[in-house]
């Protein structure tokens, strides 16, 4: 609960899968509807959906996206066969999501990472897509964190 916000914040791993959710919709708008990322984070913030959401989270998430997008396209370019720019909005956001998650949240598995990823590709992205984000994010992941990486793999 803050003070702006009487409502109290959602907490744990299905309120941080609410809010990567959250994210993605409000960085699809970003690419579709361009516009401050405050003004979008505020209107899906005071949407009912997002009380069952880490609206912190989110809007780490969302802001540290919004502001880093030219830098995250470059490591989805260096790992993806397709230019971001080409890149369907969906994808798009869920591997700018994913890639920053993988950058910036060290506290979560890389395996976290990628499973959250491929889900929100598989319920929001095309048919196949959720291949193509999950090859993206797993490249991404060797070299992003090769400690974590080659300590499951052996």
């Amino acid at each position: 609960m803050t003070a702006t916000d009487p409502r109290p914040a959602a907490t744990g791993r299905r309120a941080r899968s609410h809010a990567r959710r959250l994210a993605l919709q409000a960085l699809y708008e970003l690419q579709i509807n361009p516009r401050p990322w405050l003004e979008i984070a505020r209107d899906f913030e005071a949407d009912p959906e997002a009380d069952r959401a880490d609206r912190e989270y989110f809007r780490e998430s969302l802001g540290a996206v919004a502001d880093r997008r030219e830098e995250l396209d470059h490591v989805i370019a260096k790992f993806g066969d397709i230019a971001p720019p080409a890149l369907d909005p969906i994808e798009h956001a869920v591997l700018w999501l994913g890639v920053y998650e993988l950058l910036d949240r060290p506290e979560l598995p890389y395996r976290v990472v990628i499973a959250e990823a491929v889900e929100l590709t598989k319920r929001f992205g095309a048919t196949d897509a959720h291949k193509f984000v999950n090859a993206v994010l797993d490249r991404a992941a060797r070299e992003l964190r090769p400690l974590e990486y080659g300590r499951e793999r052996s």
